[in-house]
């Protein structure tokens, strides 16, 4: 057994020492003060010897945990530079107007939030007096900062912009009662209110992770020479129990790896979750600095205000330091819930040295510290942590502020565990919140018990201090801009018209066809430079890597290396001002780049073209969420679900096999899903995207859409564009004839039975296949349509039945289509039958479907095919079932073609 006293290896062993005996001497003279002065000392000596050596130059590892202190000691601050008489009034009178707006919109049953602005408070304030650049900044015109607010503080965002005048008491009484289109929303939502809000932050987790990349966007607009807004700075509110979402914390090393200094986390440490404390027996302050530091972020703690100043002045033994490191977070929050007694018999009494200090303390010292005093409820606290924070190059900066959830409401609100969940208070209380904050509401101003708003008047002082303010900074914020932007110029014809032709004899796969014409759009003199490429590490597998040499991949570094493949044509080619983002094997972080480029237009003032391409199973699987954030930020752009189907990559087994990602799809209104077959179908869809998003949009278009494309790794012959007026309109309504039985070429009598083949995506080949057996071997003539989007024809069909409510009479493209078609209609895919099944109610004629329904598995495809009954065999025999039930076939039919087929 090991002896546990025994000397460990150390990794120094390894190197000469080329002085043993001094190197014994520093250890020995550790020793003596640790045995004379105790271990406090000697650990506080070696932290100050540490910060020496960091100060003179000397590179040494980074202790990864401080003391439970703040970093920037009170004597080290700057006084805040305006009135902080005046920012105290405006602090309070946006408390009491947040929490009012919540409690009377409590009587509808709405909900609403108080405790985390009451918390966060001066964390908005200060930043909003003295820090967060508007869109008219000087420096950032058109840009500014970037502002992602904590979803549960809107309440007290609401209550500013009231008070600055862009919102009035109508506004405040419609929090959470949006339908009559007045309301305000309850969470940042911008699709819901477009000019205030920037970015969408209440799906916990999505914001920080946004922010960082939204960072580096702004990097690599101005690395590329799009715009300069390297003086825009990005700042992420969040909370200490929403850093346990992984997304939270997923790319804190590219933030630091990129030495994103333009980025700064305001993490609000009330110590309490939704349900209670975020770390009842642990310490989350501790454990996030070293999270942020192991990753390399600078991390500035704010952790208690001035009245702790007296406190550390006497702790010579370091008792005071050591206890605040042991007390657990949940027994912080009763502290703050109990009286002196209490706090002096269980804080101060478990050590010698505290019982002493407790004795030069009176009763209200020790409440003013344990109830009150929090960096992030003072002024100057947060300044200086702010202020550092900007000023600090060469990584980004987190701060930990601490403070007390429900601050300022009452005894019955402040660290309660089910704070989250209250949404009123009694008019006592506010009453109490009141005499508190010193503000000039009258007892007659609460009329029948409702509590009033309060606003000093729009010439007041107040209010004229808070938007001189805002005017130094460049305007009002948050604040989002649709900025009048000239509609980018079409691409040349011959980048889309190339694919009409088809492929002739060359067999092409429908992901390398998009990549293509990518390729092309991308050399587009006008708009090249706009386009975005985004892929999670797979290039290659997409067939990308021809892109590599001529686009280059972003790097703030470039390339400070000899590439491996450098005396190869597609070489792996990184640049500062590279075009493509190829963000390593994370989905998350891909879909984050792609809502930071899908929003510049708005964000920055420039439309950008972002494409996001990914193997399909692990897009709207992983990050649906992601995907909601993108509509709900009205975002624009193209997602490519590459190596789609369920049955087209079964080498890869179950887990890649993607059955479903369309029906996800159909959910998100923002979503335009297409399911293309051909080359010149995914022309078209681009084509009129580009027209959409970036040009013009016809009347009642919305252009704030995307399109998600699915792809396939099959290669097949691409044929050509079939002739006649209606198949690009077809091809963007989602559907078209393809061909008839007689215009392929396949004799039939005349009498012959028909059917309807609809196919999508790569299942229209098996359609083609089964419509030449229908004609050859059973006698029935089949016509092949492509539907290229199942979802646009449902939602098309659902707008024809609201105008048939409406009194209007519409008729639903598909029944418009279809008309006259003869026979029954099958229809197939490579995904669950609930893809196509989404337009049956509204096909008039008899309705049948196949799909790959299930979970996928691993053989090649034609086997997956006809394991799932899916292929041209299938399908031929689905048909003839169809048609027997009508009595045009002979049951028998049936049988015999099951048999012949081996199925």
């Amino acid at each position: 057994m090991t002896d546990p006293n025994a000397i460990q290896p150390s990794a120094l062993d390894q190197l000469p020492d080329r002085d043993p005996e001094e190197t014994a001497e520093w250890q020995a003279s550790l020793d003596a003060v640790a045995r004379e002065a105790g271990p406090y000392r000697a650990a506080y000596l070696m932290r100050r010897t540490l910060e020496h050596a960091e100060a003179g130059g000397i590179a040494l590892p980074k202790l990864l945990e401080t003391d439970y202190l703040n970093t920037i000691p009170t004597a080290a601050e700057t006084p805040v530079p305006g009135d902080e008489e005046m920012e105290r009034k405006i602090t309070a009178w946006n408390r009491w107007n947040a929490a009012a707006m919540v409690t009377r919109g409590s009587k509808y049953g709405v909900g609403g939030h108080i405790a985390t602005f009451a918390s966060a408070a001066w964390l908005y304030e200060t930043g909003f007096n003295h820090f967060f650049k508007g869109k008219e900044s000087q420096d950032s015109p058109g840009s500014g900062d970037q502002l992602y607010i904590q979803g549960h503080a809107s309440p007290g965002i609401y209550a500013r912009a009231f008070l600055d005048g862009r919102l009035t008491e109508a506004h405040l009484d419609h929090f959470r009662q949006e339908a009559g289109g007045n309301g305000l929303p309850s969470y940042p939502h911008p699709r819901r209110l477009p000019w205030l809000w920037e970015f969408p932050t209440v799906s916990m987790g999505l914001g920080p992770l946004s922010a960082i990349y939204q960072a580096r966007f702004n990097r690599y607009l101005t690395a590329r020479g799009i715009k300069d807004v390297s003086s825009s700075h990005v700042w992420a509110f969040l909370g200490d129990g929403e850093m346990d979402e992984p997304e939270s914390t997923a790319a804190l090393a590219l933030a630091s790896r990129e030495g994103l200094d333009n980025l700064t986390f305001v993490i609000n440490c009330n110590l309490q979750r939704l349900d209670g404390p975020v770390r009842a027996n642990f310490k989350i302050v501790q454990e996030l600095e070293a999270q942020f530091r192991g990753a390399g972020w600078n991390v500035v703690k704010s952790l208690w205000g001035n009245a702790w100043d007296e406190l550390f002045a006497l702790d010579t033994t370091g008792a005071l330091v050591r206890r605040l490191r042991q007390v657990p977070d949940a027994q912080v929050q009763t502290y703050q819930t109990r009286d002196a007694a209490y706090i002096r018999q269980d804080f101060f009494g478990a050590d010698p040295a505290l019982v002493e200090m407790a004795k030069l303390l009176s009763d209200d010292k020790i409440l003013e510290c344990f109830h009150l005093s929090r960096g992030g409820h003072e002024a100057r606290k947060v300044y200086a942590a702010y202020k550092a924070a900007v000023e600090h190059k060469g990584a980004p900066t987190v701060i930990l502020a601490q403070t007390v959830k429900g601050f300022t409401l009452g005894s019955g609100f402040a660290s309660k565990n089910a704070n989250h969940q209250m949404k009123k208070l009694t008019v006592d209380e506010f009453r109490t919140m009141r005499d508190l904050l010193e503000l000039p509401i009258k007892d007659s101003d609460f009329v029948d018990g409702q509590v009033p708003y309060g606003h000093p008047g729009a010439d007041s002082p107040e209010v004229r201090y808070l938007q001189e303010r805002r005017a130094a900074l460049g305007g009002p914020a948050p604040a989002r801009r649709t900025h009048a932007l000239a509609p980018l110029p079409a691409p040349a014809d011959k980048a889309f018209a190339s694919f009409d032709k088809g492929s002739g004899s060359q067999n092409l796969a429908t992901t390398m066809a998009f990549v293509r014409l990518v390729k092309d759009l991308v050399r587009d003199k006008e708009t090249g430079r706009r386009w975005v490429p985004i892929v999670p590490d797979e290039a290659r597998t997409f067939g990308m890597e021809s892109l590599f040499p001529s686009l280059g991949i972003y790097s703030p570094k470039g390339q400070t290396y000899e590439p491996v493949d450098r005396d190869q044509l597609m070489y792996y080619k990184e640049a500062k001002n590279g075009q493509i983002l190829n963000e390593g094997i994370t989905e998350a972080g891909s879909m984050a780049d792609f809502i930071a480029a899908s929003t510049a237009y708005a964000t920055h003032g420039e439309a950008m073209i972002p494409f996001y391409i990914f193997y399909s199973m692990f897009g709207w699987q992983r990050t649906a969420d992601q995907m909601w954030q993108l509509g709900d930020q009205l975002g624009r752009g193209f997602l490519v679900g590459a190596t789609a189907g369920r049955t087209t990559l079964t080498g890869e087994g179950l887990q890649h096999a993607d059955g479903h990602s369309p029906v996800i799809a159909a959910t998100n209104p923002a979503a335009l899903s297409y399911d293309p077959a051909f080359a010149y179908e995914i022309a078209a869809v681009v084509k009129d995207g580009l027209r959409r998003m970036y040009g013009e949009a016809a009347p009642g278009e919305d252009p704030n859409v995307f399109y998600y494309l699915t792809v396939y790794n099959e290669p097949l012959p691409q044929p050509a564009k079939p002739a006649g007026p209606g198949v690009d309109e077809g091809i963007v309504k989602g559907l078209y004839r393809f061909n008839t039985a007689e215009s392929a070429g396949l004799s039939a009598a005349a009498n012959a039975p028909r059917i309807q083949l609809l196919g999508s995506g790569t299942a229209i080949h098996w359609a083609l296949k089964a419509q030449r057996l229908l004609a050859e071997e059973w006698g029935v003539a089949a016509d092949v349509w492509s539907a290229t989007s199942w979802s646009e024809l449902r939602r098309d069909a659902m707008e024809a039945d609201a105008a048939l409510l409406r009194g209007e009479e519409r008729t639903p493209y598909v029944r418009q289509a279809l008309q006259g078609a003869e026979g029954p209609v099958l229809a197939v895919s490579d995904y669950m039958r609930q893809v196509p099944d989404q337009i049956a109610q509204w096909v008039e004629q008899d309705w049948s479907s196949l799909g790959a329904d299930g979970f996928g598995l691993s053989d090649t495809r034609d086997a997956a095919r006809r394991h799932f009954g899916v292929d041209a065999e299938s399908i031929v025999v689905a048909a003839l079932a169809q048609l027997a039930r009508r009595g045009e076939v002979k049951a028998a039919a049936v049988k015999e073609a099951r048999e012949r087929y081996a199925l």
